[in-house]
């Protein structure tokens, strides 16, 4: 609370302006982890690609000619922060190398160069500190994004987002709202251990206060990441790192910096009608795939993007599952306590009960700290085949 307490004092005393936050923003320089990984030759194809900070750095969204284009789900990030950091001179952006450096994913990349190191602030890493500057920042009336280099590291402040961000507005009888945007990489990438894979959607997801989003595509991102900064509500945004350096098409409307995804409401990637498979971020690309795998057997499966994790598109889940009358989560958290067993339970308390001819399947991450042998690793998440195996499951088929 202490750190509140002092960004407060020093944002009323327009402490933006003054020489200390400056001086912050030059003093850190991107880490030598961080200049070894770009450097580093020798690492494998699969642990270049996951990083995805050598993939395509260089190359930006398709200029706008009228018409869809394509744009990875980093440019789509970028865009919707530059957009709102120009509709609206109270958001800002802090965080570790967003900067200098463009950030560790290259996800702030040129913002420092358009709005300046009193908008853009380079910190050093104490995450605990710079995201309760943060809060203090929202509680004053600024807009702060504040980026976590992977949300791994958001562990090392969680009583600034819960305690002092998510519970402020209800505590205080609703007149003290708390509008900061807490983002960063959700999930496993590929080789980088147990304490750098972990999902937090459902940690997140059971927090009263919080709004929770968690997107797949580049038209999720953009659009999602706009509404989140524009919510007075305490926001956590779970990217994927895998996900930044995927292209997706764009349609000319989500080009347009006025679209505006809303919060809560699922999207249908592919319509069917015998199985539903429901997921969220990348899990997502593994349920299309298996739907087309399994449109190989005549079997029509259902697409769910649920792109929020909290408040959850419930309707969306319970009017796909009374046509389908089969369903399927799919997630890569533990299965103890989880998405999955989320869904299933709102399920359960709902009428789609009524409608199931099979019990609901889940389709989770193992039970396991994450293994960093990729051996091991590729057996700890969801694939394509499991997703396929479960859902011929429900229909009682050979698997």
């Amino acid at each position: 609370m202490a750190s509140i307490a002092a960004a407060k004092r020093l944002l009323v005393k327009r402490a933006f302006s003054s020489s200390a936050i400056a001086e912050t923003a030059n003093a850190s320089a991107p880490s030598n982890a961080s200049r070894m990984l770009l450097k580093t030759a020798s690492i494998p194809l699969v642990g270049q690609r996951a990083a995805m900070r050598m993939v395509d750095l260089g190359k930006r969204a398709a200029s706008s000619g009228g018409g869809p284009a394509m744009v990875t789900v980093r440019d789509a990030l970028n865009q919707a922060m530059a957009e709102e950091m120009e509709r609206d001179e109270a958001v800002f952006l802090m965080g570790e190398e967003v900067a200098q450096y463009n950030g560790a994913y290259k996800v702030s990349r040129g913002l420092l160069d358009k709005f300046g190191d009193k908008r853009v602030v380079d910190t050093p890493i104490t995450e605990a500190g710079f995201a309760g500057l943060c809060v203090g920042a929202a509680l004053a009336g600024l807009k702060p994004i504040c980026e976590f280099m992977t949300m791994n590291f958001a562990m090392q402040a969680i009583d600034q987002i819960i305690n002092s961000g998510a519970k402020t507005f209800y505590m205080s009888g609703g007149t003290q709202p708390c509008n900061v945007t807490f983002r960063g990489p959700n999930g496993a990438a590929a080789g980088v251990g147990a304490q750098h894979s972990q999902d937090f959607s459902a940690w997140y997801g059971s927090i009263p206060g919080l709004k929770v989003i968690s997107p797949y595509s580049s038209e999720d991102a953009k659009g999602l990441m706009k509404a989140a900064i524009r919510d007075p509500n305490v926001t956590v945004f779970l990217e994927n790192e895998i996900l930044y350096g995927e292209s997706f098409e764009m349609s000319e409307e989500a080009q347009s910096p006025d679209f505006v995804i809303p919060i809560g409401k699922a999207k249908i990637e592919r319509a069917g009608t015998d199985v539903t498979l429901v997921g969220h971020s990348r899990n997502v690309e593994f349920c299309l795939q298996a739907a087309e795998i399994l449109a190989k057997e005549n079997i029509s499966a259902e697409v769910i993007n649920l792109r929020t994790i909290k408040p959850m598109d419930v309707p969306a889940i319970v009017k796909s599952v009374k046509k389908t009358n089969r369903i399927v989560s799919v997630d890569s958290g533990y299965p103890a306590f989880g998405f999955g067993s989320e869904i299933a339970a709102q399920i359960m308390d709902s009428d789609a009960f009524d409608y199931l001819d099979a019990p609901v399947e889940r389709v989770t991450g193992a039970e396991v700290p994450t293994p960093y042998a990729i051996e091991l690793e590729s057996m700890a998440f969801p694939t394509t085949d499991v997703v396929v195996k479960a859902a011929k499951k429900t229909l009682y088929l050979p698997y």
